[in-house]
């Protein structure tokens, strides 16, 4: 019995998010340089020719992956933290809190957190993330919640660890997670 038209492109929406979801994976593991369509399409499982019938080019595909890492990362999310008329401590702890609990349930968050990150090391992403936090982190120099020292190598190592268990959570069977408090306690006084 021959497919239904709906059931065709339920098929071809199945196979472009299945293509997207694991190319995150792959680009964020390999970067963009890296990142060879022949050896793309084997870690997917699929024919090489099927990534060309949903994207013209491995640019093409790399540019829309780079809009979703920046829309799964929570960019809009941090700075929307930033402009709460609350203590910078406090916004740390959201922070923390909101990222903590997208890596646990969100594999798609970790993927974009890796993605950014490399593409950052590559010179391809906006330091904007990185500077939001910067003035979160000078907020709460001012306060006295916030340890004293350079704003953007706190928050280089904030996110630096966050990166690291968003690897963790990518490429390890069993990974044991820090906790929210863990987090902040990286950027807050005692």
């Amino acid at each position: 019995m021959p497919k239904s038209q709906e059931r065709c492109q339920e098929i071809r929406e199945e196979t472009k998010s299945l293509i997207i979801k694991k190319s995150i994976l792959y680009f964020a593991k390999n970067g963009f340089a890296g990142t060879k369509i022949s050896e793309l399409s084997k870690h997917i499982g699929i024919a090489q020719g099927t990534i060309y019938i949903y994207f013209k080019s491995k640019e093409e595909l790399y540019s829309e992956i780079f809009a979703i890492s920046d829309k799964v990362c929570g960019s809009e999310k941090l700075n929307s933290f930033s402009r709460l008329p609350i203590s910078a401590e406090l916004k740390i702890k959201m922070l923390s809190d909101y990222v903590i609990k997208s890596l646990k349930k969100d594999e798609m968050f970790a993927a974009g957190i890796a993605l950014y990150t490399q593409r950052l090391l590559e010179g391809q992403a906006d330091t904007g993330f990185y500077k939001t936090t910067e003035k979160i982190i000078k907020e709460g120099q001012k306060e006295g919640s916030v340890v004293p020292g350079s704003a953007r190598k706190l928050s280089e190592f904030y996110w630096g660890v966050v990166y690291l268990y968003a690897v963790k959570i990518l490429y390890m069977a069993d990974t044991t997670m820090i906790t929210s408090e863990d987090l902040s306690r990286i950027l807050l006084e005692d």
